[in-house]
């Protein structure tokens, strides 16, 4: 019996930790191979690679299975006696409409090493084999059986020793530690899992060394990371041991039981840029938070985030569409963690995931969610189909100006003077008349958000002048003159001479700014006050502001 381990990554700088997982552990079976694609390729060429052996097992995700089930078929069609195998989060709960598919042949449910490793064995008679559905004629048989992995199998286990290492130095990899959650918010799959587990520590720390040395990214899959101080200052320790300097190193860690001496470490050792933080504030309403069972104290989140953000790269979650979160709790919400600044705001909406308690109690709340992946809310009680419309347009935007770096000063002045949420909500639906969201060139996106401006804050000479200021310091290379003329080419080497800067201008932008910008940059306030900022280009990153000493500055008093 041949058997390929697969799955369809969502991008192909993604890796899938659990077919390496299964493969280390079972690597000595014959027949048994394992290979990657992604749902953008080709699917008849996948599915041809896939037809050539007699059972063909795949790992299945939110993202990939309305594709992984496409693959199946034509897999189906090439080669009528494979079998398909299907296992992961996706299939592990409500499985019965997928099991009823004629390309589905077997699912595994829950943890897969002990049934996938008892389905090798046994193949092919499997029936009785714990947590595998199967059929038999047009019967489904299945057997649970609760026993969980004993994890210190993986003692001398290391997911990656299979790959080629130089094939991982452009990808994302993923490294668990743990398994379980001690939280139990409703709308996620972890809540179902609240004995946490740990892996051999020898482990770990091989698997963490390889990543590091042949690796750059690596995200821990924890869903908790921080439960215990002494592991996470001690896996912390380590890293600093041993990662090279490109290394970035992603955690997600619930913010306000982050203990008081992982912070000073993180103080006192970690060096700026090399740790980032995933945390799921989701909302600020706490009634919403109590009704999906959920704990926390944003103000204690709040201020660890503000200790640590120069230290720690923060990535703050929400999730739109949350039991009594109307649409001015949706507003509150945005505007009170956004004025955090976090590097990277994602904001979600609510899906009803198979096995969740929220998919079950949805009707109490008057959800209407669609039937087929990724299963988004629709509307609520709570939230119109137009006004999740609306957010939708929001979220685009701040995906474009906020997420990807490209107006930060605009959007932190927006906050001081006006409504974040307005703003980027009436800016979405502008850019969403004027371009395709996933269709756009890189001017477009500062011709519409000036466009925006000019016809909703058309008296806002301060935001039009940061509008052009983040348009000049987004490039590499002195870009085209767009929004702001420089200042006269006397005042400009006059400066340039003043500063001690080399003389070749086409390295450096001079602007001319109405109101003072050390002292907004430093406090985001707004006094108007002539000044100039200094944009140097080094045509390997982007545009920087170069400090201006006193004797350089050009400022006088307008109001």
């Amino acid at each position: 019996m041949t058997v390929l381990l697969t799955t369809l990554n969502a991008k192909y700088i993604h890796t899938n930790l659990a077919i390496r997982l299964l493969y280390a552990l079972n690597e000595d079976h014959p027949g048994l191979d394992w290979k990657e694609f992604t749902i953008k390729e080709d699917q008849d060429e996948v599915a041809a690679y896939c037809s050539a052996y007699d059972v063909v097992a795949f790992s299945c995700y939110i993202w990939n299975i309305t594709q992984t089930l496409e693959v199946a078929r034509k897999i189906k069609t090439l080669n009528p006696a494979a079998k398909i195998l299907l296992g992961g989060p996706e299939v592990s709960y409500d499985w019965q409409d997928v099991i009823a598919l004629p390309e589905v042949d077997f699912i595994i449910t829950g943890e897969g090493e002990t049934p996938f490793r008892a389905f090798l064995q046994s193949y092919p008679q499997v029936s009785e084999v714990p947590n595998i559905v199967s059929k038999d004629g047009s019967d489904v048989v299945y057997f649970p059986q609760s026993e969980i992995f004993d994890l210190k199998a993986y003692e001398d286990i290391m997911p990656y020793r299979n790959d080629a290492p130089e094939s991982l130095a452009n990808k994302v990899l993923y490294i668990e530690t743990s398994r379980g959650c001690p939280y139990k918010c409703e709308f996620c799959l972890a809540s179902l899992d609240n004995k946490v587990r740990y892996l051999p520590n020898a482990s770990i720390k091989s698997t963490l060394l390889f990543m590091m040395q042949n690796g750059r990214v690596i995200k821990f899959l924890d869903r908790t990371f921080n439960i215990k101080r002494d592991f996470t200052i001690d896996i912390f320790k380590f890293i600093l041991e041993h990662h090279r300097p490109e290394n970035v190193f992603q955690f997600e860690i619930t913010a306000d039981i982050l203990h008081p001496d992982i912070m000073q470490f993180i103080e006192d050792h970690v060096p700026p840029g090399l740790f980032r933080f995933e945390i799921g504030i989701q909302t600020v309403n706490q009634k919403a938070n109590l009704e999906v069972s959920r704990k926390q104290n944003f103000d204690k989140t709040k201020s660890i985030i503000q200790r640590l953000e120069n230290k720690v790269e923060m990535h703050l979650d929400l999730i739109v569409g949350l039991p009594f979160d109307t649409w001015e709790d949706n507003k509150y919400s945005f505007e009170t963690v956004f004025q955090l600044f976090p590097p990277e705001l994602q904001l979600g909406f609510l899906k009803f995931l198979k096995g969740t308690p929220m998919l079950y109690k949805h009707a109490q709340h008057g959800y209407v969610f669609d039937p087929l992946p990724p299963y988004q809310i629709i509307e609520s009680k709570y939230l119109s189909r137009a006004e999740l419309h609306r957010i939708e347009l929001l979220e685009h935007a701040l995906e474009i100006y906020w997420n990807k770096k490209r107006t930060f000063y605009t959007l932190k002045y927006v906050t001081a003077h006006y409504s974040i949420f307005d703003f980027l909500l009436g800016l979405g639906e502008w850019f969403g008349e004027k371009k395709d969201f996933y269709k756009y060139v890189l001017v477009d996106v500062y011709d519409i958000i000036y466009d925006y401006v000019s016809e909703h804050y058309a008296k806002d000479a301060v935001l039009k002048e940061l509008i052009a200021l983040d348009y000049y310091l987004y490039f590499k290379i002195n870009p085209k003159t767009m929004f702001l003329e420089e200042v006269d080419r006397s005042v400009k080497n006059r400066l340039m001479a003043d500063m001690g800067l080399a003389h070749e201008n086409t390295k450096f932008r001079v602007l001319p700014l109405r109101f003072d910008f050390e002292l907004f940059e430093a406090e985001n306030k707004i006094v108007l006050q002539e000044s100039t900022v200094v944009i140097r280009y080094n045509g390997v990153t982007k545009g920087e502001i170069v400090p201006q000493p006193a004797l350089a500055l050009t400022r006088r008093v307008l109001s």
